[in-house]
């Protein structure tokens, strides 16, 4: 009898389907390929309707607002939770721990960022609180932090490249990490046992804002006077300490802010040489 249930808990834990929250966000897209590519049904929680399709169930809620949650997580083994928007982290976390944990979930896994407990700036603020709220649900557990995607950086860059003086915020520094190589790691997380808080992982190389900005201006073939300017108290003293970087027992990445300029910084030239033929 004993046996007999073990197997039954077994085959509900395989064949349940996954839910990932935030699944069509830059990472989203990136993490529900690789789960049906190992076989796995996935539930993907959005906020706005969509059609299912491949193996992909879409449903409809909204974290922050509590809404739809019960229903997203019923008859689900694992919840990857990767949405996260400006502010709000830490309360739309709690509403799906409080669901999930009335569901039964039996692994979370949740993606963070590196310096969530040392960075003062309420976006860390929040995503610190949200691992916590994971941390105390009572459920199995899983928490990676990350540092800032090439595309985050990228949309920075370009932003402040729009103007004719380029501002360039002194003394900070980022380790800017590939999506692919994060969505990689959480996919394997995701299917492995709870672990808890594993090791941080940043990108191969450190760069100062200077830097990354001239490598964007390179890749584009542009050119810019640029503006040292001063980030203000706490958070400009954290930023100057490296509080967001992450060394000692840190996991890296393989791929660089170059690979990635000059992948994108391609693929865009060859859409627009295709653009002016046609």
């Amino acid at each position: 009898m004993i046996n007999s249930r073990a197997n039954e808990l077994e085959k509900t834990v395989t064949t349940s389907p996954l839910l990932v929250t935030g699944g069509t966000g830059t990472l989203g897209r990136l993490v529900v390929p690789l789960l049906r590519d190992a076989g796995h049904d996935v539930r993907v929680l959005s906020r706005h309707a969509r059609e299912s399709v491949d193996g992909v169930e879409y449903v409809t809620g909204d974290l922050l607002k509590g809404e739809g949650i019960d229903a997203a997580v019923a008859g689900v083994g694992t919840v990857l939770h990767l949405a996260g928007g400006p502010k709000g982290d830490d309360e739309a976390t709690r509403n799906l721990v409080r669901a999930a944990s009335g569901a039964g979930v039996r692994h979370l896994v949740y993606i963070s960022v590196i310096g969530a407990d040392r960075v003062p700036l309420g976006y860390f603020r929040a995503k610190l609180g949200a691992e916590r709220a994971v941390a105390e649900s009572g459920i199995p557990w899983t928490t990676l932090r990350a540092a800032q995607f090439h595309d985050l950086v990228l949309m920075v860059v370009g932003k402040m490249a729009k103007s004719p003086v380029m501002p360039v915020p002194g003394g900070l520094r980022f380790q800017p990490v590939d999506a692919r190589e994060v969505a990689a790691r959480l996919v394997e997380l995701t299917l492995g046992e709870p672990a808890g808080l594993v090791p941080d992982l940043a990108g191969p190389t450190v760069y100062g804002m200077a830097e990354l900005s001239r490598g964007y201006l390179r890749a584009r073939g542009k050119s810019r006077p640029m503006l040292p300017v001063r980030i203000p108290g706490k958070a400009g003293r954290a930023y100057r300490a490296g509080e967001n970087l992450s060394f000692d027992g840190a996991a890296t990445g393989k791929r660089t802010w170059e690979d990635f300029l000059a992948e994108r910084v391609e693929r865009v030239g060859r859409v627009g040489r295709v653009e002016r033929a046609s």
